[in-house]
């Protein structure tokens, strides 16, 4: 995956992996500047792999589809200063489209993701186009999840307490992620993600980089800070919350709580909630996820585009595949109800 290096940045320079899909190239190494471009902002610990259920879909894919890895994820390089939060995040992404030339962009966003898409749109509104939040985090970080994520950080902190790693202690960090994100921990996709994302979790967050562990998993839950009124007015473009029924952390009050803020400030926004779906609704109920998507994305840019006829892939399906995952064609029927 192509890479790019950002000099001028707040802590230093940064070197983002990223990826580029068209509907042409399922690795291309730049955008169709004649079709709207979506960037994916992923959450804490799985970096950009998590799109895969959204970069391999056919309807989709009628967009240009930008992933990257933010600080402290996946293969991207770079320090993570003490006072990175929010702000610094979005700045990131900011000067990320600048150097990649990128046109205003709809934004697809996860988690602690769209911490980062409610900022870039408030301070750089005319980067963005439309957000798509799934798991929106608007509001200050709710007491139940501030422990349970000080728990994750606290076991793995634990794991590398004699400056080697303890598999035992950081195995309870590992479970206590997957309870937050999954509901279906023994899905093939869920355990290739484990697979992939572990070797990067050792190398980033290590002995040596466990501050920046810290402040890059837990001090950006934990110390953001929701929104005024008067600074959610500057968004002016269409807004979708996703919500999942079945999320351990974050109730459907909460997302509604931050749809009524929303709806305060003049933000034209709405909210669905999908019975069944975990924290990282976009992976295990991806085919009810993107139907919701792609609907959005045409109303907003008005037209529909045909869907391309060359064979669609994942960028990362082979190596994902490599780590376990057995993919199969999801057929809906109405026992999913229930």
């Amino acid at each position: 995956m192509p890479s790019v290096k950002i000099d001028k940045l707040a802590g230093g320079p940064i070197t983002f992996n990223y990826t580029i899909a068209t509907p042409s190239s399922n690795s291309a190494k730049k955008i169709d500047p004649k079709l709207p471009t979506v960037l994916f902002l992923h959450p804490v610990f799985v970096p950009q792999e998590v799109f895969t259920f959204q970069f391999g879909d056919p309807k989709i894919r009628q967009f240009n589809l930008i992933s990257v890895d933010m600080r402290s994820h996946g293969e991207t390089k770079g320090k993570v200063p003490k006072e990175f939060g929010q702000e610094m995040a979005a700045e990131d992404m900011a000067k990320f489209m600048t150097k990649l030339n990128l046109p205003p962009c709809h934004i697809f966003a996860l988690s602690l993701g769209t911490i980062i898409a409610l900022q870039l749109t408030v301070s750089h509104p005319d980067k963005v186009l439309s957000l798509f939040l799934i798991s929106p985090l608007g509001l200050e970080e709710p007491q139940d999840a501030a422990e349970g994520r000080q728990a994750i950080h606290d076991a793995w902190v634990e794991g590398w307490r004699d400056g080697s790693a303890n598999q035992e202690e950081l195995a309870y960090a590992v479970r206590g992620a997957l309870e937050l994100a999954f509901y279906d921990r023994n899905q093939s996709i869920v355990q290739a993600l484990v697979a992939l994302v572990i070797p990067y979790c050792m190398k980033q967050w290590n002995a040596s980089h466990l501050e920046e562990y810290r402040i890059s998993t837990l001090d950006i839950f934990l110390n953001r800070r929701a929104h005024t009124i008067e600074e959610l007015r500057n968004i002016k473009v269409p807004v979708k919350l996703i919500h999942g029924m079945e999320d351990v952390a974050y109730p459907l009050e909460y997302s509604q709580a931050f749809l009524a803020r929303l709806q305060d400030a003049g933000v034209q926004a709405s909210l669905e909630a999908i019975q069944g779906a975990s924290h990282f609704g976009c992976v295990e109920h991806h085919h009810r996820v993107n139907p919701i998507f792609h609907d959005f994305i045409s109303q907003c840019v008005g037209t529909r585009f045909p869907v391309t006829t060359k064979e669609i892939k994942s960028p990362w399906e082979s190596t994902l595949k490599k780590r376990g995952w057995v993919k199969t064609e999801y057929i809906l029927d109405d026992s999913d109800d229930e």
